[in-house]
């Protein structure tokens, strides 16, 4: 689905000033992961409008809300779907909990930053009169909370248990390796579950609820002692907010932490543990968690565990590292077959079935500018003071893209896109291709709807839309995308007209 059509509608059309808007987005690079391998990817981080989170979000409808308060949650989360057809979680500040906007961007920005495996991460905010909304990847499958307290099917069997701890613990360790080492009500409820069944720690609990607001609003039995002291969270208030979340690991139940230590020091582990496991865990991985959580838990803040400890402590105790984490959760992973193309496929079409990089290479070359025709009305004067720089970088563009030197191609054909006095949907089709080529189809994907937004019937741009889906693992909407391309394509050479 293209950038410039509403969100439950699929036809497309051009909208010129929701195209020079897409233009002018203010957007940085995140910063790769580094402290794990696999860490996530730089994808972008961008400024959303007010617009585009109520057309994701049905207008912030109360069907949308997932956080667990409802609306009854001092800010609340919604689901929501973007055009590109992304998932995404919104969390909606309360009036004026942010009320200097630079300050609250600046925030967002360096949270933006980080990326990885182990966060629901932050991919955007939104700045607008007085609301302020944080986006963040959807996690479809709910919350440790959930899981819990609240479980239906099944608990979580000791094995997944164990990951999470972990898992979490590695979240920590690389939010302070890059210097976001707060973390704000570290819970149950923060700690969320992907399509694949892995936990993730939420990225908003790496900013305040607002700028002078409280950093905890959980019951006062599970603060930190130092916080209830002087209102100040350290990164040893974090290790004791891990302490109380794996409690909750251990006991399936949320018990006050001192309640918790005064079991520890009776050596009641057994009374302590979780009946609904049954026994199903070994009593020496239970002992050794525990003296972690106990340690988390001391009075003193400089006795308790840095986060480097809490990962090396839990690293040795997961005993299924092969099993995926869905199936220890008990549900199914959220993955579907790609349906079967409903039309015969063209070269292209082809091509782009079978993510053939070089092949659509190959297609685009031979097909160079034609189908530009008729999107661009430039005057004499615009003509005559700017085409000829715009062009040069534009065949510069031409010659490395046929070179197959894609960075430099990227490079000059964002120079003539920069410009933004012709708009060639040609050009975003082959800096798309470029991106896919370096291994970034967030960016690829951007640059296919924006071709779409020039010329709303090109298959090409539909075509390249499904390549970027496909490579974002996003295969049913890639397929959908292969037959609308398949059918504009058709609808074309039965005697269908260009713009």
């Amino acid at each position: 689905m293209g950038c410039c059509e509403s969100l439950f509608s699929r036809k497309p059309r051009l909208e010129k000033d929701r195209w020079q808007h897409s233009q002018n987005r203010r957007s940085s690079s995140a910063k790769g992961a580094s402290a794990l391998s696999g860490g996530g990817g730089s994808s972008g981080f961008t400024e959303f409008t007010l617009a585009e989170l109520k057309a994701a979000t049905n207008n912030f409808s109360s069907d949308n809300i997932v956080s667990e308060s409802g609306e009854k949650a001092p800010n609340v989360v919604y689901e929501g779907r973007l055009q590109n057809r992304r998932w995404i979680a919104v969390k909606k500040f309360t009036k004026m909990a942010w009320p200097d906007p630079k300050q609250f961007a600046e925030e967002a920005n360096e949270v933006g930053k980080l990326r990885h495996k182990r966060l629901a991460n932050l991919i955007g905010y939104c700045c607008d009169g007085d609301e302020r909304l944080l986006v963040a990847e959807f996690m479809p499958n709910e919350t440790l909370a959930k899981h819990l307290f609240h479980w239906e099917n099944q608990t979580p069997e000791w094995a997944m248990r164990l990951r999470v701890a972990l898992y979490i613990a590695e979240a920590l360790d690389y939010c302070s390796n890059e210097g976001r080492p707060l973390y704000h009500d570290l819970n149950a409820y923060r700690v969320l579950f992907d399509e694949n069944g892995d936990p993730r720690l939420s990225c908003f609990g790496l900013m305040k609820n607002s700028r002078d607001g409280k950093s905890y609003s959980t019951n006062l039995a599970y603060t930190p002692p130092e916080y209830l002291r002087n209102g100040r969270v350290t990164p040893e208030s974090v290790a004791f907010s891990f302490g109380t979340v794996l409690l909750d690991l251990l006991s399936g139940k949320h018990i006050p932490p001192s309640h918790a230590l005064d079991m520890i020091r009776g050596k009641n582990i057994l009374l302590l543990m979780d009946s609904h496991l049954e026994g199903n865990f070994l009593i020496e991985e239970a002992t050794v968690v525990l003296g972690l959580a106990s340690q988390c838990l001391q009075y003193e803040p400089r006795e308790r565990p840095k986060t480097k400890d809490l990962v090396s402590t839990l690293a040795p105790l997961q005993n299924k590292p092969d099993v995926p984490s869905h199936v220890m959760l008990g549900i199914p992973k959220q993955e579907e077959t790609p349906p079967t193309p409903q039309h015969p496929l063209s070269p292209m079409g082809d091509a782009c079935s079978r993510m053939d990089l070089t092949a659509i290479h190959q297609i685009l070359v031979m097909t160079h500018y034609k189908d530009d025709e008729g999107t661009n009305e430039l005057s004499f004067q615009e003509w005559t003071q700017q085409m000829r720089d715009m062009l040069d970088a534009r065949k510069r563009g031409d010659l490395a893209f046929r070179d197959k030197d894609f960075k430099s191609a990227i490079d000059c054909y964002s120079q003539f896109i920069d410009v933004g006095t012709m708009i060639s949907p040609t050009v975003h089709a082959r800096r798309s291709l470029c991106y896919l080529m370096c291994d970034q189809p967030d960016a690829a994907l951007r640059d296919a709807m924006q071709a779409q937004c020039v010329y709303p019937d090109w298959s090409t741009a539909f075509y390249m839309q499904a390549v970027a889906l496909a490579k974002l693992d996003m295969h049913k909407d890639a397929a959908d995308m292969l037959n609308e391309a398949t059918v504009l394509e058709e609808k074309k050479q039965r005697g269908g007209k260009g713009p």
